[in-house]
């Protein structure tokens, strides 16, 4: 059977969107269970109406409103599922994607873990012969982020022909602490999402490959200040090649 075209089944992720007032979308996520029901703005939808249906269906929720109900996209999963810190933005993991120039079978460094959502798109980039290590300093953070990738690869296998690679190791310890652990590790790319970053680069940059790429995501222009003062006065071999600021600009087309 296509998996393109298999009926949703309990267990697995299931995504549901209705238009509000000005044509404005709500995605609700739900994990299909055949005694839960769908609470939304406008009444209620069981489980079981939707489990067996093929994704695009469009179902009536108890108050009228019409709900299109379909698989999820890692991009939708990422913003919708659980989460402590703020996560990496798929439009910004992305740009750091292309600039990193991950292949399949690359072995890539990310430090820290958040919520998982970088994890999930660099484990889809390098692939089942692939590797990606995982640092968090924060117990919290560091299971979080292990449960909503365990999440997203159990309904990925339940929806999907394939599996989704178990290829994501997450390590609960501070990078700055783990020269040992890089010794034996080399890196085809590295990406830092954390407050101090400049922390990581002396440990981290050993085991880097010549020409490897290491990419920054930080908040605020007075932390690139910060993490490029500190190449320089450490004498890192870094080059800057550019700093971006990656934006996207939605559009409402709607009958006059």
């Amino acid at each position: 059977a296509d998996p393109r075209c298999s009926p949703l089944r309990a267990g697995e992720l299931a995504l549901a969107e209705m238009r509000r007032k000005h044509n404005r979308p709500l995605k609700l996520l739900c994990r299909l269970a055949a005694e839960a029901v769908l609470n939304t703005p406008s009444g209620v939808l069981p489980h079981r109406d939707i489990i067996g249906q093929l994704p695009g269906q469009v179902l009536r929720a108890s108050g009228g409103a019409r709900l299109l109900l379909r698989r999820p996209s890692l991009d939708e999963y990422v913003l919708l599922m659980p989460r402590g810190p703020t996560i990496a933005y798929p439009k910004d993991v992305s740009a750091i994607l292309m600039m990193m120039d991950i292949h399949p079978g690359d072995t890539v460094l990310e430090t820290g873990s958040g919520s998982g959502a970088m994890s999930l798109f660099l484990s889809r980039a390098v692939g089942p012969n692939g590797r990606v290590l995982s640092y968090e300093i924060r117990d919290d953070h560091h299971s979080l982020a292990k449960k909503n990738y365990k999440h997203w690869r159990s309904a990925w296998e339940m929806g999907h022909m394939d599996e989704w690679p178990d290829n994501v190791e997450f390590i609960l310890k501070d990078i700055s602490t783990a020269a040992a652990d890089m010794r034996s590790v080399t890196l085809d790319a590295v990406v830092l999402d954390m407050l101090n970053p400049q922390c990581a680069l002396p440990v981290v940059h050993l085991s880097l490959k010549q020409g490897g790429v290491c990419a920054v995501y930080l908040a605020n222009i007075t932390q690139v200040i910060d993490l490029l003062d500190r190449i320089q006065s450490c004498k890192l071999p870094f080059l800057c090649e550019k700093i971006i600021e990656v934006t996207h600009r939605s559009w409402s087309v709607l009958p006059a």
